[in-house]
């Protein structure tokens, strides 16, 4: 089921960017494994996927215990103070920078390790209650703070739009992020001005963020199919769906 589902993704992926006058390899799949066990993570590596998006720390820190370097792993949840020791040791990015604070402590266990970090800041687009992220007013004040960091690489924004139960609605959410990253990129506040990443889209919106100028797309449930209700399962033992 993985390796048909893995391909049928790629192939909207690659058809909604030729047909939004764009390259497909412009647009990385963060292939979202929160609460799947470790063989659905094997078995998407043995198709070709290697990054993963996760949502819990100790879930994560148990995944790349057992896979290694074969994955990288991207950091797709809120990150707790008291957490940001291990996120640096094992996340290859964190899409879910909101704060200084934050930014500050993953920046001097970093250090401690000699280690940068590429992350993206988490932008509240909609300005929705039950979401985390810094106010789109505020992104520009906090991307200035995060220059003063040495092991943090600010690569760009992620936003998660409010629920809707009609994807179209996401659209005007996507292209407001995607002017809000114009608009800091011209005052050169990324660490690479030239090249912004977008994490936009997930399973029911996705075609819709590509057409909008998402690079990441974050994808789970069209991937694996729906999660576990139980507690995460870390076991290399398979799961009916």
């Amino acid at each position: 089921m993985i390796r048909q589902n893995l391909q049928a993704i790629l192939n909207t992926i690659s058809d909604r960017a030729l047909l939004s006058n764009r390259r497909p390899e412009e647009i990385q799949l963060i292939a979202v494994t929160k609460t799947m066990p470790i063989s659905a993570l094997e078995e998407a590596v043995e198709c070709g996927q290697f990054v993963f998006g996760e949502n819990y720390i100790q879930e994560a820190s148990l995944k790349k215990e057992a896979l290694g370097d074969r994955i990288a792993l991207h950091m797709l949840g809120h990150i707790q103070s008291n957490k940001a020791k291990i996120a640096a040791q094992i996340f290859d990015m964190i899409h879910t920078v909101d704060s200084m604070k934050l930014a500050s402590i993953l920046d001097r266990h970093l250090d401690s390790l000699c280690r940068t970090m590429k992350i993206l800041v988490q932008v509240n687009i909609g300005n929705d209650p039950n979401k985390s992220g810094v106010m789109p007013e505020k992104a520009e004040e906090l991307l200035r703070q995060l220059k003063t960091l040495k092991r943090v690489e600010t690569l760009g924004l992620m936003t998660i739009p409010p629920i809707t139960t009609n994807p179209e609605d996401a659209r005007q959410h996507f292209r407001s992020l995607k002017q809000l990253a114009e608009d800091l990129s011209r005052k050169e506040l990324f660490f690479d001005n030239a090249k912004i990443e977008l994490s936009m889209g997930m399973s029911d919106d996705f075609e819709i963020a590509i057409e909008e100028g998402a690079t990441m797309v974050r994808i789970g449930t069209a991937i694996f199919g729906h999660r576990p209700l139980a507690q995460p399962a870390i076991t290399t033992q398979s799961t009916k769906e």
